[in-house]
């Protein structure tokens, strides 16, 4: 629960990056903002890799970890939403939810080679290692992704729908016509898609971290799995559903976001019981259908997110309006859902709390 909690303080963060980097992503361009976001992310997830033990400097320890777990949650608040934009925005209109899709590849892509290389360390370290030195290893080597990231940004251009509607501002601008900040224009004018955008993502935050990172801890701690036999599942299902999301993407511009994302959260509400009782019989084959399966349905709401959102919202408010809505959900979602899973499990000592919780989240 510590250690959950831990990890949910980053989220507290988010909303606070949506707002500022919405609000300049929408005044200045997503491009200049999104150079800055993966720096203040590596280099925050990097610096925890060294932070001192609390038998060194005491309680400055875990107050540093708490501090570079709320940098990384602002860059990651703000990150987001200027990323799917800048893709879909630049894609044609009657593809945007396949071209959107791909930086929702960046999470199961992400997560793959996160688990790969904890899994890589964990075979050839011993226990004692591992929690001697060997966990700062993989955030240190968070400092290479800066590395492509920044290239990455640095070689793109700003997005043309974002040109022509600065172009359009400055014009009223010359006829000395007011524009709102974006903040308080997609407040007073978007504020039921805001509860959308919220809503939406209530079933598919939870999901993935129950998916993803509760399961380590009902496998090992629960069920007495061995440690890498739960984390080679986890990986098995990343690996799939990078494949499937561009494909429910494209889905999604042929039939609609709605109804995909609808299968998805139908999908997850049903799944969750399957799911435990997959878990459940402890064998390895089982483990990567629960997981796989759980991520298909999630990939069916996450793809088609990103267009889905931005759509949403006018472009010269869109930047703070789909990171609002996104943000605002994951401190009520993702944040505490593993924490959620963690104490209900703790308390009735089975799964079937933990499946109408996820199921009330896809009814939402």
């Amino acid at each position: 629960l510590l250690s959950f909690l831990t990890y949910a303080i980053g989220f507290v963060a988010r909303p606070v990056g949506a707002v500022v980097f919405g609000h300049y992503g929408d005044r200045l361009g997503r491009k200049k903002l999104l150079v800055i976001s993966p720096l203040m992310m590596g280099l925050s997830t990097a610096l925890i890799g060294c932070v001192p033990g609390y038998h060194t400097t005491g309680v400055a320890a875990p107050l540093l970890l708490t501090t570079l777990r709320l940098i990384q949650g602002f860059a990651l608040g703000g990150e987001w939403g200027g990323a799917v934009l800048l893709v879909s925005e630049h894609g044609d209109a009657r593809r945007r939810g396949f071209w959107a899709s791909w930086p929702q590849g960046g999470a199961p892509a992400g997560n793959l080679v996160a688990v790969g290389v904890l899994s890589l360390m964990t075979t050839v370290l011993s226990d004692d290692a591992f929690d001697s030195w060997g966990w700062r290893v993989p955030f240190l080597l968070s400092a290479v992704l800066v590395m492509i990231g920044l290239w990455v940004r640095l070689s793109g251009d700003e997005s043309p729908l974002f040109k022509e509607a600065l172009a359009a501002a400055e014009r009223r601008k010359a006829e000395q016509r007011a524009e709102r900040p974006p903040l308080v224009a997609v407040v007073r004018d978007h504020w039921r898609d805001i509860l959308v955008a919220m809503g939406a993502r209530m079933a598919e935050n939870i999901s993935y971290y129950v998916i993803t990172a509760f399961v380590l801890t009902y496998c090992v701690e629960h069920l007495k799995i061995d440690k890498q036999t739960s984390l080679n599942a986890v990986l098995i299902g990343s690996a799939v559903q990078f494949c499937l999301i561009p494909l429910f993407g494209a889905l999604s511009d042929r039939v609609g976001r709605k109804p995909v994302y609808l299968v998805g959260a139908v999908g997850v509400g049903l799944w969750s019981w399957a799911f435990f009782a997959l878990l459940d019989t402890r064998s390895f084959p089982a483990l990567v259908v629960a997981v796989t399966v759980g991520l298909i349905f999630h990939s069916a709401m996450y793809a088609p997110q990103a267009a889905f959102f931005s759509e949403l919202f006018a472009t010269r408010m869109r930047y703070t309006g789909a990171s609002i809505g996104a943000q605002l959900s994951s401190v009520a979602a993702g944040a505490p859902a593993p924490l959620i899973a963690t104490a209900l499990l703790g308390s009735y000592g089975n799964s079937t709390p933990i499946s109408v919780y996820v199921g009330l989240a896809a009814l939402i």
